[in-house]
């Protein structure tokens, strides 16, 4: 008797993690299904929502790499705490404590003159230099984005992106949002990079942050960087690197270095596609002529895949944080919206106010999507859009 109420047990207990799992099935399919179903917007450039002026600095390559930010992060301390504080509030107090006695020795792992830049921003905000060093690697982890480069009718080049960061960093109750996500607008600045006062690049930036995760080079090419998951070798490679045991480059200090460097479209894909990496990432490249476009696939060591706008006979490519060969994760299909937004948009209509319209449309556009960016090469032109997608809205 006593074993057949165990069995029974054993059975209703099956049935009801069936039912739960049937019922988790139901609501992802529902979501998934959702992201499909978003009218292709039509009217969101210039922008309905309501936004805040997001402030312009040039930053003087021209100084010490230690004082260069100085002026520009000491107004915005807080600002940077409170990004900080996210990630602490996350992890027991003894992580953060271990985090800045020992990351300060991985200075001699971080090149030159982002070292000295690290330790000028530490010194100017009072912040502690572990957990400036922190802010400035665990943008490696998890940014999900949309990117689409593309050219209009008379091969004219523009480059747009969402930047979407905060999944799963706290939730906000009373705002209906990720905590980190708000911080992160709230931390958001444009960089005209300046050498003897005339400007070399521009980056959107979280304040504090020396990467470029979203940037251009007048007259010479564009880029934006989109996680890639679903690789082991993604967190084994941080792993490796904070143990002294990889020669791979932090990703945004190398799009930095190339931005420094690289004169044109060609040296900087040669540079995105051949370097070595610490963590697998796609780089979605735009030139200056015609068909110069381009989604680099990178695992730590080489290229997985080149797509360009020439070897897919199309105007546009749309890059999210899925292989392209593959199938998107089915309840994060923002390829499948994308693409059919832009193929309503068609060529024709290649250009700031399109690229905004399709990037403003969910899941596209979610909780997560922190800013987002429109670039124009020949015009060497950078506009950032804070953003806040109202309810309804898509999570991620």
């Amino acid at each position: 008797m006593h074993v057949r109420f165990l069995r029974n047990k054993g059975n209703l207990t099956d049935q009801i993690m069936q039912l739960h799992y049937w019922c988790l099935a139901v609501v992802l399919l529902k979501l998934a299904s959702s992201q499909i179903l978003e009218p292709c917007r039509k009217d969101a450039y210039p922008t309905h929502e309501k936004t805040r002026k997001i402030q312009r600095f040039a930053l003087n390559l021209d100084l010490p790499g230690d004082q260069r930010w100085a002026e520009i992060v000491q107004p915005h301390t807080q600002q940077i705490k409170n990004v900080i504080q996210v990630i602490k509030d996350l992890v027991p107090r003894k992580v953060i404590e271990i985090i800045d006695e020992i990351f300060p020795i991985l200075m001699v792992r971080i090149p030159q003159p982002y070292a000295d830049e690290i330790q000028g921003i530490s010194r100017a905000t009072g912040i502690p230099l572990g957990e400036i060093i922190l802010y400035n690697i665990f943008y490696e982890i998890n940014p999900f984005c949309t990117s689409i480069v593309g050219q209009d009718e008379s091969g004219k080049l523009f480059h747009g992106r969402n930047l979407d960061f905060g999944l799963m960093m706290g939730w906000d109750n009373a705002n209906n949002t990720w905590i980190l996500t708000e911080r992160l607008r709230d931390a958001m600045i444009i960089v005209d990079f300046q050498r003897d006062g005339k400007t070399i690049y521009s980056g959107a930036h979280f304040v504090g942050y020396i990467g470029m995760l979203t940037a251009v080079k007048k007259n010479a090419f564009t880029m934006t960087i989109n996680a890639r998951f679903g690789l082991e070798d993604k967190y084994m490679g941080i792993l490796q690197w904070l143990d002294g045991q990889s020669n791979g480059q932090m990703v945004a200090f190398l799009s930095r270095q190339t931005f420094e460097n690289a004169t044109n479209y060609d040296s900087a894909m040669e540079t995105f596609s051949n370097a070595e990496l610490v963590a697998p990432i796609y780089f979605i490249i735009g030139g200056t002529k015609k068909n110069e476009g381009a989604v680099i696939t990178r695992s730590r060591t080489k290229p997985d895949d080149v797509m360009t706008l020439e070897r897919n006979n199309s105007w546009y490519l749309l890059q999210t944080n899925y292989d392209n060969w593959k199938k998107p994760l089915f309840v994060d299909d923002r390829r499948t919206p994308g693409n059919k937004c832009m193929k309503e948009l068609t060529q024709k209509g290649m250009n700031f106010k399109g690229l905004f319209n399709v990037l403003s449309t969910k899941p596209n556009y979610n909780k997560m999507t922190t800013y987002t960016a429109l670039m124009q090469v020949d015009e060497g032109t950078l506009d950032v859009y804070l953003r806040d997608c109202p309810d309804p809205c898509y999570p991620w």
